[in-house]
């Protein structure tokens, strides 16, 4: 049986979609940070270091990012072997040829291979590439997901539908303040003569932090 890698995360210096459990969503906590992002806010621009125009702007942008981005660079990557190797390399700088921002963080893409199935968690907070997925879904940010993502990732994955044989490792990557991870799915044996367009349709913001595994029999 392949050994489970916990709290793994790579040295850089330094749709059908299935829901957690109702149980595991911790509406309370959620309401909690929201009380505290509104505090912040409201003090920083009481104290002058932004204005309520800047903090707009930065709403608009993220309201304009969503999953449909981070598909495409998948799509991208299945269909251009060179920008795959690119984006494996240096993730931030190969979004940024798509004029993606990564908003001052660095974005590692890890790749899920017959032998490795990769996941994505922050067991502090939530940190998450919403310039790439848009804002975080509630159970990515519930306590019980961060806390069980990396203790028992099997488990959590076989909530989400998603059965990883026993002869696969399971790496779970932790995010920060200053990395974020994005999981590059295998592309579905009997896709490979679908266009970029096509291929994107299938690659789900579940499928991008690992918890799903990419859907062609639609």
């Amino acid at each position: 049986m392949a050994e489970e890698e916990r709290g793994h995360v790579e040295a850089h210096h330094h749709d059908h979609h299935h829901e957690v459990a109702p149980e595991n969503r911790d509406v309370e906590e959620t309401g909690h940070y929201e009380l505290m992002a509104t505090a912040i806010r409201e003090l920083l621009v009481e104290k002058g270091v932004v204005t309520p125009e800047q903090i707009r702007e930065q709403l608009e942008f993220m309201d304009s990012r969503g999953p449909a981005l981070g598909a495409e660079i998948v799509a991208k990557a299945w269909t251009d072997p060179a920008f795959r190797e690119r984006l494996l390399d240096d993730g931030t700088a190969a979004v940024g040829e798509l004029g993606i921002p990564m908003a001052g963080t660095e974005l590692v893409v890890v790749e899920n291979t017959p032998d490795t199935h990769n996941m994505i968690v922050c067991t502090l907070c939530s940190c998450y590439p919403r310039t790439i997925l848009g804002l975080p879904p509630d159970w990515y940010k519930s306590k019980s997901y961060r806390s069980r993502a990396v203790i028992e990732p099997r488990a959590v994955l076989e909530e989400f539908g998603t059965t990883v044989a026993d002869d696969v490792t399971v790496r779970v990557h932790d995010s920060n303040a200053d990395m974020r991870y994005l999981v590059l799915p295998m592309q579905p044996e009997g896709t490979e003569s679908w266009d970029a367009e096509r291929l994107a349709g299938i690659v789900t913001r579940d499928c991008m932090v690992g918890v799903a595994l990419p859907d062609a029999s639609g």
